[in-house]
């Protein structure tokens, strides 16, 4: 996709101008003879640099919450369906919008638009609020005339992926808060009970068991050294946040991720769904195929998975076809594959990513469910071995001091 400048007349005979992103100069053209502009000048000024996203393009909102998304995505479409024009349209949701971001988003819109830019041009120049696949839906509307019935669709895949990430979030919260429970009572336990006990065990003369003296190690390395202790998590926390943020460390980040044994799969049927919705309704609303993996990419949520599915659009720019190329794909599953292939051999390939985003999104309810099943134990586990531990350091000395008192 190319970036061009455009100069043109109206209907009022007077000159406007702005830029457009299409893959040709005929396709400028036929998109200002669709808002009745005579083009008089047509430059082309830049090709799109876009890159692969990391974890966080999960994020429908950048600094907007999802929910004032989807309230903004649904007034725009109501009225737009209505037949409101455009710029009392965005009047209106400036008067409307509470957050203060997309508000200061919206007024910027309307005076792009009235400067001559495409509504596409004019969100693309907020790229923390509206993601790349907000954009390229929005452009494809725009170029098929169909931009109403694009932004149901958009509504339908935030909420999709809000609804994903509240599962995910529910699940993961009562673990975290128990960890978080476990960490705390480990800390207090070991600086303020276990040295008292061990005063009294020392005045009666009793020798500690290996648990109260590992206790105590580990007490004396957290009081004399805690400033590096400090020091060093911080260092360490800022280090791997910054590395994560590059495209090296969200890779392994992701890559990890994915192997993890409980999480993994969680998080590679999430990305199987969120593939095949995006996959399905983009072909649903005629956007080309390669232009449809591109934004897949950009924006299926997993850079591991991305730099695989790279790989494959390559071989489909070659004229290899979808479904072989993403059989040989890491982390694509057989029942993507061959759905993808049932779908190529039918013609019918929206339909069959639709029954597969389906599909995937019944298995993340039940990994859901299983992983909260299953951390259950483990943290029942973990629970018993800190109390244990406390136990034996406590108890064992404190059972030779009853037989002495004896």
């Amino acid at each position: 996709m190319s970036i061009y400048v455009y100069s043109a007349i109206n209907e009022n005979g007077n000159t406007v101008s702005g830029t457009l992103e299409a893959e040709s100069e005929e396709m400028v053209n036929s998109i200002l003879a669709s808002r009745n502009l005579i083009p008089s000048r047509i430059v082309i000024e830049s090709k799109d640099k876009s890159s692969i996203l990391s974890l966080a393009s999960l994020s429908f909102g950048g600094s907007v919450k999802t929910a004032d998304l989807i309230l903004f995505t649904k007034q725009f479409r109501s009225m737009l369906q209505a037949g409101v024009p455009i710029i009392r349209l965005l009047l209106v949701l400036e008067n409307q919008t509470q957050d203060k971001t997309l508000k200061r988003a919206v007024i910027a819109i309307g005076q792009d638009i009235k400067e001559g830019l495409s509504l596409y041009a004019a969100m693309k120049k907020h790229p923390k609020i509206f993601s790349p696949l907000y954009l390229s839906m929005i452009n494809a509307g725009e170029i098929s005339g169909t931009v109403p019935e694009i932004l149901a669709r958009l509504t339908d895949i935030i909420e999709h992926e809000a609804r994903i990430k509240s599962d995910i979030k529910a699940a993961l919260q009562y673990p975290i808060i128990v960890v978080i429970a476990l960490t705390i009572a480990f800390f207090v336990l070991l600086t303020f009970v276990i040295p008292k006990f061990v005063a009294i065990f020392a005045k009666a003369g009793i020798a500690l068991p290996l648990p109260t003296r590992f206790a105590m190690l580990l007490y004396e390395g957290l009081a004399n050294y805690w400033h590096i202790l400090i020091f060093g998590t911080v260092a360490l926390i800022i280090g791997l946040r910054y590395y994560f943020k590059t495209v090296t460390g969200r890779y392994t980040l992701d890559t990890f991720l994915l192997s993890l044994p409980l999480f993994g799969p969680l998080f590679q049927k999430a990305a199987m769904s969120r593939f095949a919705s995006i996959f399905a309704i983009m072909q649903a609303s005629g956007v080309p195929v390669m232009k449809t993996m591109e934004v897949v990419s950009d924006t299926i949520g997993n850079s591991a998975i991305s730099h695989a599915f790279d790989r494959v659009r390559d071989q489909i720019h070659e004229g290899k076809g979808i479904s072989g190329p993403l059989a040989s794909a890491k982390y694509f599953t057989p029942m993507v594959v061959d759905m993808v292939a049932i779908g190529e051999e039918s013609g019918n390939i929206e339909d069959m990513m639709r029954q597969v985003s389906i599909h995937y999104d019944d298995e993340v309810r039940y990994a859901v469910k299983g992983l909260s099943d299953a951390i259950g134990p483990i943290l029942i586990v973990g629970l018993a071995a800190v109390v244990g531990f406390f136990a034996l350091a406590i108890f064992l000395p404190m059972w030779d001091l009853t037989k002495m008192v004896k």
